[in-house]
C-alpha cells in the first residue's frame, strides 16, 4: 500500500501526469458523440409514400390525390390510395367520397430533406414496416458495448491498460470509418457493433490508467474531469451535427480523429501499479524512472532501485503474485460482496438514465437544442457531485444521487400530464442526478476493486450498465397498461439501489488496494494507525536499500 509514496517521490502531479491525463481523456469528447450519434444519423424526417412513376408531381393536386390523411389532416406515412381520388381529401383516411381503398407504399417514399439531407433512414428506407430496423442498429451498438466491457475489461488485467487503449483506438477508427462507407444496412450494423466494443474498452481503460498514475488526493479531480469532458462531447456533437447534417460525413468526422489518438497513444506509459501487481518489478522501476525524468525529478528517479522497490512493495510482492481469475469475483467472499453491490448500482444508474432520456423527448424544440440541454444539465450536477465526493465521501454522493434521481422520477409519475413545466423540470433534475451517479460510480468502482482484478471488475460493472440500458426500453412498453407505470419502475429501482450503497466501505482518502488481502483488511475495518505503523517499519528497509545502492 506504499505505492502512493512512490508516486509522490517521482513528482506527484507533475508534468507527466498533466500531459498523459489530458491525452487520455481527449478521445472521450468523441466517445460521447458515438454514443448518441444515431440521434442524428438515424433521424426520421417527415415522409409519405411516393406515387406511381407516371404521376405528374408538378401538377397542382396530383400528389395530394394519392395521399390519404390521418385524423390530424396530415398525409399518411405508410399508405397510398390504390387509385387517385378526386376532390378534397377526407380527414378520416379515406378518399374524397369516403370509400377510397389504400395499400402499403410500393414505390418508396418521399422525405422532407430540409432538416436532415441524408440519414440511414432515408437511404435504406427504415420506415413503416422496416421501422424496427432503425432501433436494431442502436441495439447492436449497445450489444457491442456490452461485449467490449466484458472482453476488454478482462484483457486489460492480463495485457495491461496501454496495449488495450492502443488496440481500441485503432478499432474505433477503422470500424467507424468503414461504417461511413457501408454499402448496405447489415454491413453498417456490423461496424457499429465493433465500434461499440472498442469504445467500451476506451471508457474503462482511460479512467483506470489515469487513476493508477495519480496520488490519492487527486483521484476525485481526475474522475470529475473525465465526466466533464464527456459532457462537453455532447455539446460538440450538437454543433458538429448542425454543421455536417449528411450522415456519412458526420460518421466519418467523428471517427477519423481516432487515427490520431492511435498514433500518439504509443507514447503512453503503462501503469506502474499494474506492472507491480503483475510481478514485473523491472518494468515498474523503468516506468517510475521515466516519470521521474519527465517530472524533473531525475535525482529522485536515480535513487530508485530494485531493492528500494522490493522494500516499498514487499507486501504487494508477497501477497499479490500472479493474476487473479475473473471467477474470483464469485469465489472470494469479499470480492463477491463488492461484485453484487456494485452490479446493482451500475444496473440501476443505467436503467433509470436511459428510461428518463426516453421520457425527455417531449421538449417540443429542435433536436439540436435538446442535445445541448442534455449536456448542460450535466455541468452543475457533476460539480455538485464533485464537491460532495471530495468533502463527504464517495458513499454519500452515490447514495444521494440515486435516491434524489429516483424521487424525481417517482414524483413525475403522479404529476398531471398538462403540467409540462413541472414535469420537464423534474425530468431534467433527475437526469442530472443520474449523470452525477455515473461520474461517482466510475471512480468508486475503481477505488474499491484491487489492482489485480480492477479492470475485470470495471468491465463487469459496465456490463451490468449495458444490461440496464437494454432492459429499459422493454419497461417503457408497460405504458400501454397505464402511462405512469414506466416512471414508477424507473424511479423505484434507483431508490432501492441507493440502500445498497450502505453496504460498501468509504474510500475517501484511502490508498488503492493492490491485492485481495488489502481489500479484505479494509473491509474488516483495519485501523489506519496500524497501517501507518507498518509504513514506519518499512522506512528503515528503504533507507538500507538506498545505502546499498549508494
Amino acid at each position: 500500500m506504499a505505492f502512493n509514496d512512490l508516486l509522490q517521490q517521482v513528482g506527484g502531479v507533475g508534468r507527466f501526469q498533466q500531459i498523459q491525463v489530458t491525452l487520455v481523456v481527449l478521445p472521450l469528447l468523441l466517445m460521447a458523440s458515438h454514443n448518441t450519434l444515431q440521434n442524428f444519423t438515424a433521424a426520421i424526417p417527415t415522409h409519405h409514400c411516393r406515387p406511381p412513376a407516371d404521376t405528374n408531381l408538378s401538377k397542382d393536386g396530383e400528389l395530394e390525390a394519392w395521399l390519404p390523411r390521418d385524423r390530424q389532416g396530415q398525409p399518411e406515412s405508410c399508405f397510398l390510395f390504390t387509385i387517385p381520388q378526386q376532390g378534397p381529401p377526407s380527414p378520416n383516411g379515406t378518399g374524397a367520397n369516403g370509400t377510397g381503398a389504400t395499400e402499403p407504399c410500393t414505390n418508396g417514399w418521399i422525405y422532407d430533406n430540409s432538416t436532415f439531407p441524408s440519414t440511414i433512414v432515408t437511404e435504406w428506407d427504415l420506415v413503416c414496416s422496416n421501422r424496427a430496423l432503425r432501433q436494431l442498429a442502436q441495439s447492436l451498438y449497445m450489444v457491442g458495448v456490452l461485449l467490449g466491457a466484458m472482453v476488454f475489461g478482462y484483457l486489460a488485467d492480463r495485457l495491461g491498460r496501454r496495449k488495450l487503449l492502443i488496440l481500441n483506438y485503432l478499432q474505433t477508427a477503422v470500424s467507424g470509418t468503414c461504417a461511413a462507407f457501408a454499402p448496405n444496412f447489415p454491413v453498417y450494423c456490423a461496424f457499429r457493433l465493433l465500434s461499440g466494443m472498442s469504445l467500451a474498452g476506451i471508457s474503462l481503460n482511460c479512467m483506470t490508467l489515469n487513476v493508477e498514475w495519480m496520488p490519492i488526493h487527486t483521484r476525485a479531480c481526475v474522475g470529475t474531469l473525465t465526466g466533464y469532458v464527456y459532457s462537453l462531447g455532447q455539446f460538440l456533437l450538437a454543433g458538429v451535427a448542425l454543421a455536417v447534417p449528411h450522415w456519412r460525413h458526420l460518421q466519418l468526422l467523428v471517427s477519423v480523429p481516432f487515427f490520431a489518438f492511435f498514433i500518439y497513444s504509443w507514447f503512453f506509459i503503462e501503469s506502474a501499479r499494474w506492472y507491480s501487481s503483475s510481478g514485473r518489478l523491472d518494468l515498474t522501476l523503468r516506468a517510475l524512472q521515466r516519470v521521474a525524468w519527465i517530472n524533473g525529478k531525475r535525482e529522485e528517479g536515480t535513487k530508485l532501485s530494485m531493492e528500494v522497490l522490493r522494500a516499498s512493495l514487499q507486501k504487494e510482492l508477497t501477497m499479490g503474485k500472479g493474476q487473479v481469475s475473473a471467477l474470483e469475483l464469485l469465489r472470494c467472499p469479499a470480492l463477491r460482496h463488492l461484485f453484487f453491490c456494485l452490479s446493482t448500482l451500475w444496473f440501476a444508474t443505467s436503467f433509470a438514465y436511459y428510461g428518463l432520456v426516453m421520457d425527455l423527448q417531449g421538449f417540443g424544440v429542435s433536436i439540436y437544442l435538446i442535445q445541448v440541454i442534455f449536456g448542460a444539465v450535466d455541468l452543475p450536477a457533476k460539480l455538485v457531485g464533485f464537491l460532495v465526493i471530495n468533502s463527504l465521501g464517495r458513499r454519500p454522493a452515490q447514495m444521494a444521487s440515486l435516491l434524489l434521481a429516483g424521487i424525481c422520477i417517482l414524483v413525475n409519475g403522479v404529476v398531471p400530464q398538462d403540467q409540462s413545466i413541472v414535469r420537464t423540470s423534474l425530468a431534467v433534475l433527475g437526469k442530472g442526478c443520474l449523470a452525477a451517479s455515473f461520474n461517482c460510480i466510475f471512480l468508486y468502482t475503481g477505488e474499491l476493486y484491487p489492482t489485480v482484478i480492477r479492470q475485470t471488475g470495471m468491465g463487469m460493472g459496465s456490463t451490468m450498465a449495458r444490461l440496464g440500458s437494454i432492459v429499459s426500453p422493454l419497461v417503457g412498453m408497460t405504458a400501454e397498461l397505464y402511462p405512469s407505470v414506466p416512471l414508477f419502475i424507473y424511479g423505484a429501482v434507483p431508490v432501492a439501489a441507493s440502500a445498497v450503497t450502505a453496504l460498501l466501505p468509504e474510500t475517501l482518502g484511502q490508498p488503492l488496494p493492490d491485492t485481495v488481502q488489502d481489500m479484505e483488511s479494509r473491509r474488516r475495518g483495519k485501523p489506519r494507525q496500524q497501517e501507518q505503523e507498518q509504513r514506519k517499519k518499512m522506512v528503515p528497509l528503504q533507507a538500507t536499500a538506498r545505502e546499498n545502492v549508494l
